[in-house]
């Protein structure tokens, strides 16, 4: 029997069409076509520091604008998260990770409990209203929101994610998802001590 924790995880509905082929024990992998160029770079930026393998094809109704695009795509990857993570026997469950991005900080502390909550501060005002990237459908920085929530709720993952300092709307949003990718990392690493045990008191997550 494979313990290979993988995923693959298609939705479709009228507003996008969304396929994530995702390996918890990658290497940073990814290949990403979401239509948002700036999210691409952020969803590769995931991939690249978690060392989860991401390839992500999202067809979407980019004439509105990016947003069902955007959340949709995060709803699939929590899902193959959750997927690929099975029972989470001999994870190590909690993690957390603060990552600098010149001036930016973010904090991030997640746990695959099971339990889905997601609480995000600290960014400045204005920050929703700004649009990220350079040519073709921009990236809303409303959007970080709902993508961590959308993730957080489909995965059964309690994230809290905190910006401690940031001025420039990239950083910002760079310096989440990079703190985001350490913590996962981390969390969904195997911990050799607690092989085959569920880390939890309950006996399941």
């Amino acid at each position: 029997m494979s313990d290979a924790r993988i995923a693959v995880v298609h939705r479709v509905t009228s507003e996008s069409k969304v396929r994530v082929d995702l390996n918890l024990d990658g290497s940073g992998i990814a290949q990403i076509k979401t239509g948002v160029g700036f999210y691409d770079h952020m969803l590769t930026a995931l991939s690249k520091h978690s060392l989860i393998d991401l390839n992500v094809t999202t067809e979407g109704d980019l004439h509105i604008d990016g947003h069902h695009s955007v959340e949709d795509t995060a709803i699939v990857i929590g899902q193959a998260l959750q997927e690929a993570l099975g029972d989470k026997a001999g994870i190590r469950r909690f993690a957390d990770a603060s990552v600098p991005l010149d001036e930016a900080l973010a904090h991030c502390v997640i746990d695959l409990a099971g339990r889905p909550y997601a609480v995000c501060s600290g960014e400045p005002e204005g920050q929703q209203y700004v649009r990220i990237g350079g040519s073709g459908v921009l990236y809303a920085g409303s959007m970080t929101r709902h993508v961590l929530e959308s993730l957080a709720l489909n995965a059964g993952i309690c994230l809290h994610m905190r910006l401690l300092a940031g001025r420039d709307p990239h950083h910002i949003v760079e310096a989440q998802f990079k703190a985001l990718a350490l913590a996962l990392r981390d969390a969904v690493a195997r911990d050799p001590r607690i092989t085959g045990v569920v880390p939890s008191t309950k006996g399941s997550l």
